[in-house]
């Protein structure tokens, strides 16, 4: 829910002598490629990119198999504006890169949200970071696998959804970084709790300029299912007041995502949102948003998390959430264990390959919902 401090910004004139890494433009519509060329126009987008030749990466959200429409993924329209625009001012040496999470192959996720048909549309090369080589690098302090890939980028432009994370609470501009990681460094991310790898790991690959895709991203979940319709597209220099922003639209305080702070103070950008200007660049409806029933809350008290991935946690939450709303789950008596941390251990009810140590546990890396849906529906049915 949005402070009086951001709506009294919304009346503020932009003046030309600021410094635009202040600014969050934002515009608002139906016609998402045409609204995305618009406002990277306003943005002055190509003053920021240094000459033609300049090899241009740009960075989606293609977590999962899942369509944009779904909450989860970048809409293909959002890049298919920024190609135009691109294109438009003569700049060619385009590539997009991306990896999806543990547990699904970003083959299949470029097919179900329909940027197959963007790359062959528009004839730009595109590198599965799944399957890139990688090189460790020191990011401020903390040693990180990044892939090559990004290593050959002159300037990189970020398009992350505006969505919910059932662990991080929002991810957006900072988060989606780790899309450019190997898959054994998105594990090794969770063992060390994800808000110190993920502000470090922005020490390490800096990205220029942000598009965000806030058409209709699930405020619950990273890979989507419960899309909220806002139909905007913001832009940002900034990744640290863009995602302190997001962090104030969907009603958290700062202190509940770690890494803002976090990437603040090792100089990522600025988290203080006195000093963000917002531009808007069409008539916007700024009518509230709730943030909706917050079903991660409400089920994660059957779970015990330690060190899980994104994938086997955010498979897991939704099937809870299934069998609260059939009323099984009230009927489960004892605690889910999921995560990297209960390797080599022992215990009831495990969610994972960590768990198979477990009395009961339900083997995967990660398991499919459908898959933890009936196995703890068989659970307690029969305990």
């Amino acid at each position: 829910m949005e402070t009086e401090m951001i709506k009294e910004k919304y009346f503020w004139e932009r003046q030309e002598n600021d410094l635009k890494d202040n600014e969050i433009y934002m515009i608002q519509g139906t016609d998402y490629k045409e609204m995305t060329k618009e406002i990277l126009k306003k943005s002055e987008l190509v003053s920021r990119i240094p000459q033609k030749s300049s090899r241009i990466g740009i960075k989606p959200n293609l977590v999962s198999p899942s369509d944009p429409s779904m909450g989860g993924t970048t809409h293909p329209e959002v890049v298919a504006g920024i190609i135009e625009y691109l294109r438009e001012y003569g700049y060619e040496n385009l590539v997009i890169l991306e990896g999806s999470w543990v547990g699904d192959r970003t083959a299949e996720s470029v097919i179900a949200s329909g940027f197959d048909r963007l790359l062959e549309k528009y004839n730009v090369p595109f590198v599965d970071t799944q399957k890139d080589t990688y090189q460790i690098q020191n990011c401020k302090g903390l040693e990180l696998e990044i892939c090559d890939s990004v290593r050959t980028v002159d300037f990189l432009i970020n398009v992350p959804v505006m969505k919910g994370h059932c662990q991080t609470k929002i991810t957006c501009a900072l988060k989606n970084m780790k899309g450019l990681i190997p898959n054994k460094e998105k594990r090794h991310f969770h063992s060390m709790g994800l808000h110190k790898p993920i502000a470090h790991l922005n020490c390490g690959i800096h990205q220029d300029f942000i598009v965000v895709d806030s058409i209709c991203g699930d405020w619950d979940f990273e890979d989507g299912g419960n899309p909220v319709v806002l139909n905007r597209i913001m832009t940002s220099a900034d990744p640290v007041l863009c995602d302190a922003y997001v962090c104030n639209l969907m009603g958290y305080e700062q202190k509940e995502v770690p890494y803002l702070g976090l990437a603040e103070k090792l100089g990522v950008g600025c988290a203080d949102l006195r000093k963000m200007k917002m531009v808007f660049c069409n008539q916007f409806h700024s009518e509230e948003v709730t943030p909706g029933k917050r079903k991660v809350v409400e089920v994660q008290d059957a779970v015990e998390e330690v060190e899980s991935c994104s994938a086997c946690y955010g498979y897991l939450i939704p099937v809870l959430d299934r069998l609260r709303e059939e009323g099984l789950l009230e009927k489960l008596e004892d605690k889910i264990c999921i995560g990297q941390g209960y390797r080599g251990q022992t215990g009831k009810l495990g969610i994972g390959a960590c768990t198979r140590n477990f009395e009961h546990s339900l083997g995967g890396c990660p398991p499919m919902p459908e898959q933890i849906y009936e196995f703890l529906k068989s659970y307690i049915e029969t305990e």
